[in-house]
Order: C-alpha cells, then structure tokens, then sequence
C-alpha cells in the first residue's frame, strides 16, 4: 500500500511539474511572434477639417500592446474619437483588451487603452490610470494638436 502511495504522490508531482513548465498562456507565445516591424503602427487620422494625417507609432512592450497588435492583424480598426478634456481624442476600440492599468502623467503622443474598450491619443498631459499601448514616433506637441484639430476625428489604427 505504501509503494502505491508512493508512485501516486510521484506520478502527481510529476504531472503537475509538466504542467507548470508548458506555456499555458497564449499571449506569452504571441510575445515571442511579435517583434521588429510588427511592434510598428499606422495611424491615419482625418480630422474635421477632412485633412488626412498618417503618423507612426511604436508599440509599447506589454501584454495589452501586443493583444492589439493582434487585433490589428486581423485587419485595420477604424475609430470615431472625439474631443474630452482639451487633451485627448478618445473612441470605442470595438473590443475590449487585457488592462495592466498603472498611474501614468501621459504625454503628447502616447496611445493608451482606457477602461479596456476604449483607445485614446493624448496631444497634452493627464494623469491617471492607464494602460500605455504606444506613443507616436516623431511629432511635437503642437504638431499634433494641428493634426487632431478641433472637433470629432476619424482614426484607422493598422500594423506597419
């Protein structure tokens, strides 16, 4: 009896070593797929005033980043964003993403993710908490306020 307590406690132990050691969680594989170009996005923005914008942006190194890349190549997301605050253009994503929400003072630039279903552009300071999902490669503050401009904005997010 004692042998065969013995082999069960060993054959558990052992399964449950297997099992701890495999990669259970998908986005760790994703982790390792997605890298160089692929980190890099497109931002078209059409503002009120029909100009077109296209911006590139660089994704943050982060499981909800790389859930939108993922998103993303499924194909190009389109999002209506407005105006909140004089800081940020904000819209629906469409879906909701992993958070790992920390206290951030956001930039102009910075892409976040807000509440898990919604995706921001910040053209001036906040602070709060949020999860970064990338900032924008190259433009100045008062670049992007021109290229955000006054009212509602079209924005189609797609990979590099």
């Amino acid at each position: 009896m004692k042998k065969l307590i013995l082999l069960f406690t060993a054959f558990l132990f052992f399964t449950m070593t297997a099992c701890a050691s495999g990669n259970t969680d998908s986005t760790l594989s994703t982790d390792e797929a997605i890298t160089g170009d692929t980190m890099n996005i497109t931002i078209t923005i059409t503002n009120a005033a029909g100009k077109t914008h296209t911006l590139n942006a660089t994704l943050a190194e982060n499981k909800s980043a790389i859930a939108f890349a993922e998103l993303l190549k499924k194909g190009a997301v389109t999002v209506a964003m407005h105006d909140y605050g004089s800081f940020e253009k904000v819209g629906s994503l469409g879906s909701s993403l992993l958070r790992s929400d920390t206290q951030i003072t956001t930039e102009a630039g910075d892409i976040i993710l807000y509440q898990g279903n919604q995706i921001t552009i910040y053209y001036d300071k906040n602070s709060w908490n949020f999860t970064r999902l990338g900032k924008i490669d190259g433009v100045t503050q008062a670049e992007l306020k021109a290229i955000l401009g006054n009212g509602d904005v079209t924005a189609v997010f797609a990979l590099f």
